[in-house]
């Protein structure tokens, strides 16, 4: 009965796993798309009218404003919500 409990818990911990690996890193999915347009944290700072430090903080950010979200995917011609809707 012991063991039948372990794997059940066992069970429950790899799906907040694989639920947890779902999970949109906002930020890093900004990084990964600047560098991949090989622009830099000064250009995107300029186009936001902000410093680079938000920049850096945005990078960081797991999540983000749906409208400062808008705006960047604009800027960068890239559609970041689509990471959003293929969870739904």
């Amino acid at each position: 009965m012991k063991l039948c409990r372990y794997k059940f818990h066992m069970l429950l911990c790899m799906d907040e796993l694989n639920e947890m690996a779902t999970e949109v890193h906002i930020g890093k999915l900004i990084k990964q798309q600047m560098d991949e347009q090989g622009r830099r944290a000064v250009w995107l700072a300029k186009q936001l009218n902000c410093d680079r430090s938000n920049v850096y903080k945005i990078y960081r950010s797991a999540s983000i404003d749906a409208n400062r979200l808008l705006r960047i995917s604009q800027i960068l011609q890239y559609d970041f919500f689509h990471h959003y809707s293929r969870q739904v």
